[in-house]
C-alpha cells in the first residue's frame, strides 16, 4: 500500500493542480475567443458595439426610399409595433449591426427625449450614409405619417366643427383614447420602474411616481417635479439618504409656504406660458419645448401641450385636443404626430385662414422633432458615453420614473374630460340639451371600460385601428341624436 504524500508533498499536487486548472482555462477562453472571431461574432471586450462592416452603404436617394417604404408606410401600432419591425428587418434579418449593440443603443434613446424608433432609423441612417443619411432616414420615417396628418387635419376642419356625424363618431372616440392613455401608462411603468440588474421594481421609484402625480394634482410646475425627483433619486442610488430626505420634505413645506401666502396655484401654473396665442413662432416653441421634454415618448409630450393650448392659452377645446390624439393612434407614425394636428386647428382657429393652419402644422412639426433629430445626428457615441456615466445614469431614472406620475395624472384628466363631455357647459344650455348631455356620460363611461378590457386582452399591434373604427361607428349609435 503506497505512502500518503507528507503535508508540503500535499500542498505542492495541490499548486500544480491549481496552475493545470488556470492553464485548461485559459485554453478553452482561447478556443473560445477563435470560434466566435471565426464565425464573425464580435468578442466580449467590445461586444460587437463598432462594428459596422455589415451595414450597406446606399446612396441618398436610395436611402430614402428605403427607410420610406419598409418602416414609414408601415408603421402602424405605435411604438412598440414600430421597434419590433425597425429590429427584425435591420438586425435579425439584414444583420447590419448585432443585437447586442442594437440593446444597447435603445437603451440609449430610452432614456433621451424624442420618439425611439424615429431616432433608431436616423441612427441607422447614420451607420450607413453619415449625417445627412441619418436626417433623410428620419424624414423618410416620419414623412407619410405627417402628410396623413396633414390631409385628416384639413378634412376634420371641414367636417368636424358642425357635421353632427362626424362630431358624434369623434364624441365616441374620446373615451377609447382616454383608455389608450392609461394602457400606455401601465406598459411605460413596466420598465421604467424597474432595477436595471435585478429587473425587479424598485420601490423608490413606484413612489417617485406616485408623489410627481400628487404633485400635478396639487398643481406644482412639471419641470420641478422632473429635476427634483431626478435628483432625489441621484442621492437614493448611492445611499446618501438625509440628502434625499431633506428635498423630499422640502419640496411639501415650500409648498406649503407658497399656498398660505399665495393660495393654492392655478391650474396654468403647470405651464411655462410660451403659446399664450397659436402665432407660428409661439407654435415653433411650444413643439420644440413639447419635443424636449418628451422622455418616454409622446406620452409624456400630451401634459404640456395640453396645459399650454388647452389650459392657459385657450385656444383649443380639450375635446379637439383629444380627437388630435384619436387621429394620431390610427396613423402609421410617432405619436408625436399628435402636434401636427394641433398645429393646424390652432392656427386655423386664430384667423381661419388654411394657408395659416398649412403652415402652423408644419411648423410645430419641425419643433417637435428638432430635439431627437439634434440628439441622434450630433453624435451617439457621446450619448451613450453619457449614459454609461452612473452619475447621470440615476438622475434619468429618477426623471423616468417621474415621468410615470405626469402621465398617470394626464391619463386621469383626459378620462374626465372625455367621459363628462360638455357636461361642465350644461348650465349653459336649454333643459333638454342638458339632459341629452348628461345622457351622454354613461355610453361614455362604457365605452371606456371595453376599450380597455379589449386593450389589456389584445396586444396585437392593430387593436388600436380596431378600437378607432369600432368607436367611430359606435358614435353613430349613441350619440348621433344627441
Amino acid at each position: 500500500m503506497a505512502a500518503e504524500p507528507t503535508t508540503p508533498e500535499r500542498a505542492m499536487t495541490r499548486s500544480q493542480d491549481k496552475r493545470a486548472d488556470e492553464e485548461a482555462q485559459k485554453s478553452d477562453a482561447a478556443q473560445h475567443e477563435s470560434k466566435e472571431s471565426a464565425s464573425d461574432t464580435p468578442s466580449e471586450g467590445d461586444q460587437g458595439l463598432q462594428d459596422n462592416s455589415n451595414v450597406p452603404k446606399m446612396s441618398f436617394l436610395k436611402l430614402f426610399w428605403f427607410f420610406f417604404y419598409n418602416f414609414g408606410l408601415f408603421a402602424w401600432g405605435g411604438p412598440v409595433a414600430q421597434i419590433a419591425l425597425i429590429k427584425d428587418k435591420l438586425v435579425v434579418q439584414d444583420k447590419w449591426i448585432t443585437l447586442t449593440r442594437f440593446q444597447r443603443v435603445f437603451s440609449v434613446y430610452q432614456i433621451l427625449p424624442g420618439p425611439e424608433a424615429a431616432e433608431l432609423c436616423m441612427f441607422f441612417g447614420c451607420l450607413s450614409a453619415g449625417r445627412i443619411g441619418g436626417i433623410i432616414a428620419g424624414m423618410a420615417f416620419i414623412l407619410p405619417g405627417f402628410l396623413l396628418m396633414l390631409l385628416a387635419s384639413y378634412v376634420y376642419t371641414l367636417a368636424g366643427f358642425e357635421n353632427q356625424y362626424f362630431n358624434a363618431s369623434f364624441r365616441a372616440l374620446q373615451p377609447i383614447v382616454a383608455a389608450m392613455i392609461l394602457r400606455a401608462t401601465h406598459k411605460i411603468a413596466e420598465h421604467s420602474v424597474r432595477k436595471h440588474d435585478t429587473k425587479k421594481i424598485d420601490p423608490f421609484l413606484v413612489i417617485i411616481a406616485v408623489c410627481t402625480a400628487i404633485n400635478c394634482a396639487l398643481r406644482l410646475n412639471i419641470f420641478i417635479s422632473l429635476g427634483l425627483y431626478g435628483t432625489i433619486y441621484m442621492f437614493i442610488a448611492r445611499r446618501l439618504w438625509i440628502p434625499a430626505a431633506v428635498l423630499f420634505a422640502l419640496q411639501y413645506c415650500g409648498y406649503a409656504i407658497y399656498a398660505v401666502f399665495r393660495g393654492v396655484p392655478s391650474p396654468v401654473s403647470l405651464a411655462l406660458g410660451v403659446a399664450r396665442a397659436p402665432s407660428l413662432i409661439n407654435l415653433f416653441v411650444l413643439g420644440l419645448v413639447s419635443g424636449s421634454l418628451s422622455f418616454g415618448g409622446a406620452y409624456t409630450a400630451i401634459p404640456f401641450v395640453q396645459v399650454e393650448a388647452v389650459l392657459l392659452g385657450a385656444w383649443l377645446p380639450q375635446s379637439v385636443f383629444i380627437d388630435g390624439i384619436a387621429i394620431g393612434n390610427i396613423l402609421p407614425a410617432p405619436l408625436v404626430i399628435f402636434a401636427t394636428f394641433v398645429g393646424f386647428q390652432g392656427a386655423y382657429l386664430e384667423n381661419g385662414s388654411l394657408g395659416n393652419a398649412f403652415a402652423g402644422a408644419i411648423i410645430i412639426t419641425l419643433g417637435m422633432f428638432f430635439p431627437c433629430f439634434l440628439f441622434t445626428i450630433a453624435g451617439h457615441e457621446l450619448l451613450e458615453r453619457l449614459v454609461r456615466n452612473q452619475f447621470l445614469a440615476s438622475f434619468f431614472d429618477g426623471l423616468c420614473g417621474s415621468v410615470i406620475g405626469v402621465i398617470a395624472m394626464i391619463a386621469a384628466q383626459i378620462l374626465k374630460a372625455s367621459v363628462e363631455g360638455n357636461l361642465d357647459k350644461a348650465k349653459e344650455k336649454t333643459l333638454g340639451e342638458a339632459v341629452a348631455a348628461t345622457a351622454q356620460v354613461g355610453p361614455a363611461a362604457v365605452l371606456y371600460v371595453l376599450a380597455l378590457a379589449v386593450l389589456y386582452k389584445f396586444t396585437n399591434k392593430y387593436t388600436a385601428l380596431f378600437l378607432v373604427i369600432a368607436g367611430g361607428v359606435a358614435g353613430q349609435f349613441l350619440f348621433l341624436d344627441v
